[in-house]
């Protein structure tokens, strides 16, 4: 046995140990950062050849493990930025030279661009509407853009659908085909016969159109169904009971069964009219013996308006929330994930890359199939457990003494070695 050899041992104990503590250290400092993963330190025995007469004392290697995987608690907070994943996924951030990173640092405030940054400097990275529904490239980050929530500029939204929902009285015994074509003779109408309503749509400007609806009876189970535009009725004359004229835009009938249920809107299946390109849903009206009204009425779009709040569903989709209380959907945020997300490689802001070891990235949504959700006004906790770092600090405390007590004892033997040739 070589006394040498056992004071490198010693060492190498010591080494180990020292590392051991630096993973402790680094624990104890973060476990009150934002989704920060524990690391701990792996021991293995170095092993030298020996031969039956004379053993050579080897060593001990150590490597850092970091628990990527274990997911932290979730602690709420005030902030609809802040986001937490709750399952499995990373958020994909990049840095202001652009390279790409991952994350579950969830602490995104808007910058003065009005991006939103992690406490890190991290740009939360998503997919736009401007294009449509956003999909993913399941392998690459192409197609990921900085989601800015600025809130700044105006935003409108053009109508592309409707509804009317109403009762038009069967019991009503005038019929419009009774009445004149034009507005020159005075008539004596049973208003219960005809009906009046109105809705007001907004085109891709944030115009408002007022849509004027006159349905009028013409047969048992059977009316009428006329659409003008308002300005137009006003202006020319047009469009207003009785019906006719130059300004009107759909004109169709409607029947109803014995149940005073819609049943068909000019013949055709779908029980709807189209008025340039809004498609007015018209399923809920219905012919019963009871008064004539429009119960409810409706139509998507709005006119310009600021964004006042925003509001991150638990899919990742960003809604812009409007001064007027419509909202839009702006981005939709990008989730990843690996095979082995322990074995990524650890950067400073608490951000990862992927390695071999790790498996190639994919990217997909929050709630999907192999992603988690995400929870807005949360952040996820680090996952330090600081009884069990303090139980570690002393553990590696001591066993670091006991190697220096062996590294002590083999230079004490080396003094009585070379005092025996004196």
């Amino acid at each position: 046995m070589s006394l040498f050899g056992t004071m490198k041992t010693a060492v190498s104990g010591m080494n180990a140990q020292a590392n051991r503590l630096g993973t402790v250290g680094d624990n104890i400092a973060n476990s009150s950062t934002t989704a920060y993963k524990k690391s701990s330190t792996q021991f293995s025995s170095l092993v030298l050849p020996s031969t039956a007469g004379s053993y050579n004392s080897g060593g001990v290697e150590t490597s850092v493990k970091y628990s990527i995987s274990e997911q932290g608690a979730l602690e709420y907070t005030t902030s609809g930025s802040d986001l937490a994943i709750q399952g499995d996924g990373f958020f994909v951030v990049q840095n202001s030279a652009g390279e790409t990173f991952l994350t579950r640092s969830g602490d995104f405030t808007p910058n003065e661009q009005g991006n939103l940054v992690n406490s890190a400097g991290y740009t939360l990275l998503g997919y736009s509407y401007d294009s449509g529904t956003p999909t993913t490239v399941v392998n690459s980050y192409d197609g990921l853009v900085p989601i800015n929530v600025g809130g700044s500029e105006l935003s409108a939204v053009a109508s592309t659908s409707g509804s009317l929902s109403g009762n038009l009285n069967s019991a009503s015994d005038v019929v419009a085909a009774d009445l004149p074509s034009d507005n020159t003779e005075d008539v004596d109408v049973d208003m219960d016969s005809t009906l009046k309503t109105s809705l007001t749509s907004y085109d891709s400007l944030g115009n408002p159109i007022v849509y004027d609806f006159y349905f009028s009876k013409t047969a048992a189970g059977e009316w009428q169904l006329s659409v003008y535009n308002a300005a137009d009725a006003s202006t020319t004359g047009t469009g207003s009971f009785p019906y006719g004229g130059d300004g009107e835009l759909a004109n169709l009938s409607l029947a109803f069964n014995s149940s005073g249920k819609l049943e068909a809107v000019d013949g055709a299946e779908e029980l709807s009219v189209t008025v340039n390109g809004i498609k007015f849903d018209l399923a809920g009206m219905t012919q019963l013996s009871a008064k004539s009204n429009i119960s409810s009425g409706s139509v998507n779009g709005s006119a310009p308006s600021s964004i006042s709040s925003v509001k991150i569903e638990s899919d990742g989709t960003i809604n812009a929330v409007y001064a007027d209380g419509s909202s839009k959907s702006l981005y939709q945020i990008a989730m990843a994930t690996v095979e082995s997300p322990d074995n990524l490689e650890v950067s400073s802001g608490n951000v990862y890359r992927t390695t071999s070891s790790s498996g190639v990235v994919t990217l997909g949504f929050a709630g999907s199939s192999g992603f988690g959700e995400i929870v807005s006004g949360a952040l996820e906790t680090s996952n330090v457990d600081l009884a069990n770092e303090l139980t570690e600090m002393i553990e590696a405390q001591r066993s670091y003494s006991a190697n220096s007590k062996v590294f002590q004892t083999g230079s004490d033997l080396m003094d009585v070695l070379i005092n025996l040739v004196r």
